[in-house]
C-alpha cells in the first residue's frame, strides 16, 4: 500500500492536489487503502487540465452567457399537418413497424439520480407515480417494454445506467419485483467525477472519501462500451439504441414513427422535441451552431434570445429538448471509445456538497460551495453526420417529475397522465365528464400493457367484447 500512496500521493501534489491527503495520519489502513484507491482511479492530468480551463473560462465570461458563437433555430419534422405529410409520418410508421418485427432495438434508460429532490429516500425510477395502481416509474417503463415484446414477437434487451450511489439499490428494487417479469434486463453503471472548490481544489466528502458524483448522462456511452453491451448488440444484429431518461413516464420508449423516421433518414442520432410553453422553459433548445445541430442549455440562452417571437407571435427559439434519442449503434460504439477522438465536452455547475472541514467535521452548505462537472448525451450532436429533429406532442410524450412541488412535479405529472387517458377515452367514444383543462372529476389509469399511445388504444377498445364504465378509480389493462 505504501507504493500505491506513494505514487497517488506525488501525481496529487505534482497538481496542488495533496490536500486529499491531509488527514492521513488519522486513519486506519483500511480508510487508507480506500482513498488510495479512489484517487489512483481518477485521470488526475485530464481532471486538473480541465478544471484550469473551466475555471478560465468562468472567470473571463463572469456575468455573461457561455455561448459565444452565433446560433440559429434548427429545423426539424414536424407533427401532421395536412395529407402529405401525413403520408410521411404513415410511411415512418410503416418503416418503424418493420424495423420493430425484426428485431433490430434496444433501450437505455439514465436512471442514475436519486429521489432527494422529491423527498423520496431512493433511486428516482423507484418513485411511485401512477394516479390508481401508484407504480414506480421502473415499472411503467417495463410494462412499456412487455407491451412492446408481445406486440412485435421479439425479446427487447433493456440496460439501465445505474451510478455508483444507486446500483445497488436498483438491482435490489427489480429483484424485489422479479424484473417486472422481463428476461432482458442489464444494468450498466456510469462513471464518477471529482467535485472540487470554486478555486480547483479536490474536495473530500469525508476523511478517506473523495466527494464524488455521477458524470452526466453523458457518460452513457462510455459505460455502454466497457460493459460489452455494444457488443452483445452487435452480436445479435440489434443496430437502433432508444434512449431517454427515467423521470418522464409518458416517454415513448418503442415508438414507430420515430423509428421510421431514424432510420429513413440514416441518421445517426434522432432527437425528439416538443414546443417550449413559455420563454422561462427550463429545457434545452435546439438550434444550429456552424450548420449542425446542438443543444442550447436554458441557462445558456440569452434574454433576448429567449422571448424573441417571429411576425406570428410564436417564440423563435422553441425547440425545446425532450431528452429522447435513438443512436446508431456503431456510433454510440465510436463515442464510448476515446481512442477514436470523440470527446464529449465537460459542463460545470456550481452545487451544495456535503463536505468536511479543516478539522474534518462534517459541512450541510445552504449556499453552493463547488463545483461539479458532467457530460450530456445531446453534445453527441457535433460529431454526428447525419442527424434529425422530429417534433413529438407534447402532452402526449413529456411529463418529467423533476421538483417536489409547483411545475414538472408529482403532482402536475398525474393530471397529465390522467389528462392524457381522458383524451384516449373521449376519443373512444366514452362520455366520461371533462373539465375546460381536459380533467375528469375523478382519477384513471391506462396500463402500458394495454397501450401507451392513443392509435393503439383505440385499436385496443374497439375489439373489447364488453368495456368497462369508466368511473372513479378505473383502471384499465
Amino acid at each position: 500500500m505504501e507504493k500505491l500512496r506513494r505514487e497517488v500521493f506525488e501525481k496529487l501534489e505534482q497538481y496542488g492536489q495533496e490536500q486529499v491527503f491531509r488527514f492521513w495520519d488519522e486513519l486506519n489502513n483500511d480508510e487508507r487503502l480506500s482513498l488510495c484507491r479512489q484517487a489512483g482511479r481518477m485521470d488526475i492530468d485530464r481532471l486538473t487540465g480541465i478544471i484550469d480551463v473551466l475555471l478560465e473560462r468562468e472567470k473571463n465570461q463572469e456575468g455573461s452567457h457561455q455561448w459565444k458563437v452565433p446560433f440559429s433555430p434548427a429545423s426539424y419534422i414536424s407533427l401532421p399537418l395536412d395529407e402529405t405529410s401525413r403520408c410521411r409520418w404513415e410511411d415512418a410508421y410503416n418503416l418503424g413497424e418493420q424495423i420493430l418485427n425484426e428485431g433490430c432495438v434496444a433501450v437505455l434508460t439514465a436512471a442514475g439520480g436519486q429521489g432527494t429532490r422529491l423527498g423520496f429516500e431512493g433511486p428516482k425510477g423507484a418513485f411511485a407515480v401512477t394516479p390508481v395502481k401508484g407504480k414506480s416509474l421502473f415499472q411503467i417503463f417495463a410494462e412499456k417494454i412487455r407491451f412492446a415484446e408481445k406486440r412485435y414477437g421479439n425479446p427487447i434487451h433493456w440496460f439501465i445506467m445505474t451510478s455508483d450511489r444507486n446500483h445497488n439499490e436498483i438491482i435490489g428494487f427489480f429483484g424485489k419485483n422479479n424484473s417486472f417479469n422481463l428476461s432482458n434486463v442489464h444494468f450498466i453503471k456510469q462513471g464518477s467525477l471529482a467535485a472540487v472548490t470554486t478555486e480547483g481544489k479536490i474536495m473530500l466528502e469525508d476523511k478517506w472519501h473523495i466527494a464524488m458524483h455521477p458524470d452526466g448522462h453523458g457518460g452513457a456511452f462510455r459505460a455502454f462500451v466497457a460493459s460489452g453491451a455494444n457488443a452483445m448488440l452487435e452480436a445479435q444484429n440489434i443496430d437502433i439504441i432508444s434512449y431517454s431518461q427515467i423521470d418522464n413516464p409518458l416517454t415513448p420508449i418503442i415508438d414507430p414513427y420515430f423509428i421510421g423516421f431514424h432510420k429513413k433518414n440514416q441518421s445517426q442520432i434522432s432527437s425528439r422535441m416538443i414546443l417550449k410553453t413559455y420563454p422561462e422553459e427550463k429545457v434545452g433548445v435546439f438550434c444550429l451552431i456552424y450548420g449542425r445541430p446542438a443543444v442550447v442549455e436554458y441557462s445558456d440562452l440569452p434574454t433576448d434570445q429567449a422571448i424573441e417571437r417571429d411576425r406570428s407571435g410564436t417564440l423563435r427559439f422553441k425547440t425545446g429538448n425532450a431528452g429522447i434519442h435513438l443512436f446508431d449503434r456503431n456510433f454510440f460504439t465510436l463515442l464510448g471509445t476515446e481512442m477514436n477522438g470523440y470527446i464529449l465536452p465537460l459542463h460545470m455547475a456550481k452545487k451544495k456538497i456535503p463536505t468536511i472541514d479543516a478539522h474534518g467535521k462534517p459541512i450541510d452548505p445552504e449556499m453552493p460551495n463547488g463545483i461539479k462537472f458532467e457530460t450530456f448525451i445531446f453534445d453527441a450532436l457535433q460529431f454526428a453526420e447525419h442527424s434529425i429533429i422530429v417534433e413529438g406532442d407534447r402532452k402526449a410524450i413529456f411529463s418529467p417529475i423533476k421538483n417536489a412541488v409547483g411545475l414538472d412535479s408529482p403532482k402536475t405529472c398525474l393530471q397529465d397522465q390522467v389528462r392524457l387517458f381522458s383524451k384516449w377515452l373521449v376519443a373512444a367514444g366514452s362520455d366520461m365528464p371533462i373539465d375546460a383543462k381536459g380533467l375528469p372529476p375523478f382519477n384513471i389509469e391506462v396500463s402500458p400493457l394495454f397501450a401507451d399511445n392513443e392509435r393503439d388504444f383505440l385499436m385496443k377498445w374497439i375489439h373489447l367484447e364488453k368495456r368497462p364504465t369508466i368511473s372513479s378509480g378505473s383502471y384499465i389493462e
